[in-house]
């Protein structure tokens, strides 16, 4: 059997095929090459259309079926991750209703902040392990409170991968993890959430019928199948946001067990099997896709939204016509601590971990006469990596201690600036492993569909490829406290 994995990025929709009997990839393609656009209609806004996802999905599965290293015919199962806690609003045709609002978008702080005090923080940390934020559920209370024509025309919300699944298959399903991660779901009573249903007046009814994460949710219909060349009446078995579907991609599902990824944004994300949660609401607490009433599994999330979209930032600013790899190398023959040059690296909205401040992002200590492209280019690295250790530094609060974080060789971890940053910084080791989302979403569909006996089995075969240990704390912890007082004035300033 082979099995089909859709990655829906922020970025770019990737696919991959996978030999479930090897684990092997077979072929993958990404569509567009170059990075999709966020429409910001105003500060602080950010979404993106989902007919734009579906048409770059269904581009990136012909661009990998032109391969010819493999028969798509075999396809037999399909796994969706995807960018998280998006609101999708379609009515009783399934049409959309406007562009989906995003995962970095802020213009629901403060509507998720009042949610927040009038449910109880207590009750909604207990309950719901989290403030209402700016979570999906807060950007429907927006749509609802901005847009009332339009809200009273839905017929079913969805975050994306719901929505691409449903273009697969003409099904609208759910599950409990992408219902903890818009916030809808009550952990204590394991159902929907009646205080964030009561307190914003939705109808239950918008809700879609609940499944498993590892289960069907709909067949590929015959007009699709026709379309991509697949055979009518393949499962979709396995949805999962993209921080969740990483830590599977990393065989991270026990408690204990932790992942980070750096891409267009930056998590730690940890397995615990206790209901735990930040009381500040600064890290958040999600049912993991493994997720269930009898074996409580929770993924403890540290986000920061930028990361890799500081990167890019900073190449199309300072690097053009540089490569990544070029800049890394760059970076890499700086010293430690860029010569005094510090980045705060926030500018992608409001940051969770710094209570929803929209801080932006600041470059502190620039020296006209001894700063050049490759101090930014590290200053910013660096600075990613401090948000990294701030952030963790939290989760520590809440008992997440990792002694070993397993992360892909891809994205930021690519740089060996980065990386060094990174564990030096957090005093935390890294293995880093060959591994990718939609590689993830293709075995994540292997376990849905049963062609493996257990979910480690689905990852008998994940090759670790490097181990990067702390061997400069030292050097690092002066320059990361210098970078944590900034930051604090900025977050008193703001």
């Amino acid at each position: 059997m082979l099995l089909l994995g859709i990655d829906i990025g922020t970025s770019s929709i990737k696919v991959s095929v996978v030999d479930a009997q090897t684990q092997a990839c077979l072929a993958s393609a990404q569509y567009p090459e170059e990075e999709s656009d966020i429409i910001s209609p105003r500060a602080g806004w950010a979404e993106q259309s989902p007919e734009m996802w579906w048409e770059h999905a269904k581009a990136a599965l012909q661009k990998a079926n032109a391969t010819g290293m493999y028969n798509s015919q075999e396809i037999g199962a399909i796994g969706i991750a995807y960018q998280m806690h998006g609101l999708v609003v379609v009515d009783h045709k399934q049409q959309v209703l406007r562009n989906a609002i995003i995962w970095c978008d802020s213009r629901a702080v403060e509507i998720g902040n009042k949610a927040f005090k009038a449910i109880g923080e207590e009750r909604s940390l207990a309950r719901l392990l989290n403030s209402p934020g700016n979570f999906t559920a807060s950007k429907l209370a927006w749509v609802k409170a901005n847009e009332p024509e339009l809200y009273y025309n839905i017929d079913k919300i969805m975050l994306p991968g719901d929505y691409v699944a449903m273009k697969l298959t003409g099904s609208i399903t759910t599950s409990v993890s992408a219902l903890s991660e818009g916030v809808f779901w009550d952990f204590q009573e394991d159902q929907l959430s009646e205080d964030v249903l009561n307190y914003y007046r939705f109808d239950k009814n918008l809700i879609p019928v609940i499944h498993p994460v590892f289960s069907e949710h709909g067949t590929v219909s015959k007009a699709v199948a026709d379309e991509l060349g697949l055979k009518a009446g393949i499962p979709v078995t396995y949805k999962s946001g993209d921080q969740p579907n990483n830590a599977l991609s990393l065989n991270v599902l026990k408690p204990g067990e932790v992942a980070a990824t750096a891409g267009t944004s930056g998590v730690i994300y940890g397995v615990s099997d206790k209901l735990i949660y930040d009381p500040q609401s600064r890290v958040n607490t999600f049912a993991h896709v493994n997720y269930a009433g009898d074996e409580k599994r929770l993924g403890v999330l540290l986000c920061i939204n930028g990361t890799g979209s500081l990167n890019r930032w900073i190449k199309n600013i300072a690097g053009t016509g540089t490569s990544y790899a070029e800049m890394n190398q760059l970076a890499a023959a700086i010293p430690v601590g860029s010569n005094g040059l510090r980045v705060i690296p926030f500018g992608n909205g409001a940051e969770r971990m710094l209570n929803n401040k929209i801080v932006g992002t600041h470059f502190h200590h620039i020296d006209l006469n001894l700063h050049t492209k490759a101090h930014l280019f590290r200053g910013v690295q660096e600075g990613i990596a401090f948000a990294f250790r701030y952030g963790l530094d939290i989760m520590r609060e809440s008992g997440m201690n990792p002694n070993i974080i397993r992360a892909g060789k891809a994205n930021l971890f690519l740089s060996d600036s980065f990386t060094e940053a990174f564990v030096n910084a957090t005093h935390v080791p890294v293995e880093l492993y060959q591994n990718d989302g939609s590689v993830g979403a293709a075995l994540g569909a292997g376990i849905g569909v049963k062609a493996f006996q257990s979910e480690e089995e689905a990852f008998t075969n994940s090759k670790r490829l490097q181990v990067v240990e702390p061997k400069a704390i030292e050097a690092y912890e002066p320059v990361y406290q210098e970078w944590k007082a900034l930051l604090e004035k900025q977050l008193n300033d703001a």
